[in-house]
């Protein structure tokens, strides 16, 4: 599975859904659905435009956590 640290970069910062979404252009439920890591499919031009504007890489945004690690969280 992948884990989506959208939340966790956000709390860091202190930004809020809505800010992201008028700052990026990219649409609220989407990144709604990062934040709450139900979305089943993402754009690369999203990712790009998130790590662009959170100054991170794509591997601090995006895990790949194996089976029964997460369990272990």
């Amino acid at each position: 599975m992948i884990k989506c640290h959208l939340s966790r970069l956000m709390g860091e910062k202190k930004l809020k859904i809505a800010d992201v979404a008028r700052e990026t252009g990219i649409n609220r439920g989407t990144i709604t659905r990062l934040y709450q890591e139900t979305a089943v499919r993402v754009e690369f031009d999203v990712l790009e435009k998130l790590c662009l504007y959170l100054n991170c890489d794509l591997s601090t945004l995006l895990e790949l956590v194996q089976d029964g690690q997460l369990e272990k969280q």
